[in-house]
């Protein structure tokens, strides 16, 4: 399972011009799955998430996990994060899960996010999606489960 999480002032996610997901601030997340991921890599993420201090506290330091800042967190899936670029020029993606295994899987992410008590806004599973961020810092950290796990 990959992440890219990043810092936002704001984040929307539109389907055809119409705003399916929104937050005013707090983390834009990208997420991804691949071949073998399960639920102890999805909650492994949801607790690093959670807890990671890139939010400033009063003294202009990353002190704040998003829960102590208080923000929410726009949810997207996107299977390219497993793109494989190593042969010619267009990306394979034999690397990401299949699509009804990486949407059980993101459903569980997103639930458990909100079990934290975090607002969890999302894009649509599978869809061709537009989404704005505006990075703030900008701090963007990059989590892979297999990585963190030493799978």
């Amino acid at each position: 399972m990959r992440v890219v999480a990043q810092r936002c002032y704001e984040a929307s996610v539109t389907i055809d011009d119409e705003n399916v997901g929104e937050i005013a601030g707090g983390l834009c997340l990208l997420v991804g799955f691949t071949h073998g991921d399960t639920e102890e890599d999805v909650t492994y993420i949801v607790n690093k998430i959670v807890g990671l201090r890139i939010f400033e506290d009063d003294e202009d330091k990353m002190n704040l996990s998003i829960r102590d800042f208080g923000g929410a967190i726009l949810s997207v899936s996107q299977f390219t994060l497993y793109a494989d670029v190593k042969k010619g020029r267009r990306p394979s993606f034999t690397n990401s899960a299949a699509p009804d295994a990486a949407s059980d899987l993101y459903d569980l992410f997103n639930k458990l996010l909100a079990a934290e008590g975090i607002v969890v806004e999302t894009g649509v599973f599978g869809a061709m999606m537009d989404v704005r961020i505006v990075n703030h810092g900008p701090v963007t950290i990059i989590l892979d489960s297999q990585e963190l796990l030493g799978k």
